[in-house]
Parts: C-alpha cells; structure tokens; sequence
C-alpha cells in the first residue's frame, strides 16, 4: 500500500524535444507565486546513486546494455528517487513536480524496447511503493519534431531511431486513453505560454 500523503503529485510526460522542462519551470513559478511550496525534481538522475545511474543510461561510453538490465537500472533509479525526493516532499504537504516518472518506462523501455509493458508497470510499481502521480500531463509532439529541437549532442535514447520514438509516442497516448480522469493530453507544438496556462488550470482543478 502506498504511504499517506498530504501533497499534491504532478508528472510531466512525452518524447523528446517536448519541452517537460520548460513546463515544470512554468508551474513551479506560477505555484510558487500562489504561496505553495514547490519541489522540482527529475529522472533519471535527481539523487546521489540517480546521477551515478543516469550515466550508466544515458551515455554513449556505456554502449550496448541488455533491455531488461536497463529497464532494472531505471527501476532502481525510480525507488531512490521517491525514497529520497519524492515522497518527503509530498508527506510534509508540497506540490511535487517531476520531469519523467513511471509512465517513461512503460513507454521507452516497454513500447519502445519490445518488452512486455506490464513487466516494466510491475517493476516500477514494486520500486515506488504504488506511488502513482496525482495528475500526469502528456507533452505530446510528433518525434520527426521533436527530435530536431535539441542543440546538443544526443544521449543514448535520443540517438535511438524514429520508429523507436513513434512507438513511444503513441503508447503515451495509449496510456492516457485509458485513464483520461488522470491524464491532460496538451499538443506540444503550442507556444509555451499556451501550454502552461492550459497544465495550470488543470492542476488549479485537481488541487486539494
């Protein structure tokens, strides 16, 4: 069973070149402007073994790693990441924000690596202790766009080829079909200005 909670638990999600960071920076200022205490954070990466972690999976020098072992790796991530981040920032009443959770992994490493969806939900499940988001927002964006927008070299995943990103961006559909009263679906290719106001109405709505 999930531990009790007093916050409020918000994901962004999406492919590549989405703008999730950019999004969570918006929220966090306009929440914060509202008097609520705001935590930012991130996956994989936002911890002292995320970091170590996040190098293993995202850089090159890694090389080729078995999918599972590196569906594991971000797994392992994940529990560090709500042990440490997550979970005391919602139990002393914050609005937590993260960039990435378990919807990524259902998506990059399930639909896009061709493993079992529900193997990747399963593990991720364990790992968090059932800690599911409040509110997940999909940042939705064909990834033939998404790719294009970045100025720095790409990682591990961003390298990956653009069947492999279509697969995920349609299982981030998917997901949020299935769950619509736990989902905002907002096109990604509005200006950042549109998006934000329409991902800060939906959290106004579902905040205690």
């Amino acid at each position: 069973m999930p531990a009790p909670r007093r916050g409020f638990f918000v994901a962004f999600e999406g492919g590549e070149g989405a703008g999730k960071s950019t999004q969570v920076g918006l929220l966090a200022e306009a929440l914060t402007a509202q008097g609520q205490e705001v935590v930012t954070t991130f996956e994989p990466g936002d911890t002292a073994v995320g970091r170590q972690l996040r190098q293993i999976l995202l850089g090159h020098q890694t090389g080729v790693i078995d999918h599972r072992t590196e569906a594991l790796l971000y797994a392992a991530d994940r529990a560090e990441h709500v042990a440490s981040v997550v979970a005391p920032a919602l139990e002393r009443g914050a609005v937590c924000i993260t960039d990435r959770y378990i919807d990524s992994s259902i998506a990059y490493q399930g639909a896009g690596r061709t493993l079992d969806p529900a193997d990747i939900k399963r593990i991720s499940t364990w790992a968090t202790g059932e800690l599911w988001p409040d509110l997940t927002i999909v940042l939705d964006i064909d990834p033939a766009i998404g790719l294009t927008r970045f100025d720095t070299p790409a990682d591990r995943l961003e390298a990956e080829p653009l069947a492999f990103h279509q697969r995920v961006r349609e299982h981030f559909l998917a997901l949020s079909a299935r769950s619509p009263a736990r989902y905002l679906v907002v096109d990604a290719t509005a200006s950042a200005d549109t998006t934000a106001a329409l991902v800060y109405e939906a959290v106004q709505k579902r905040l205690p």
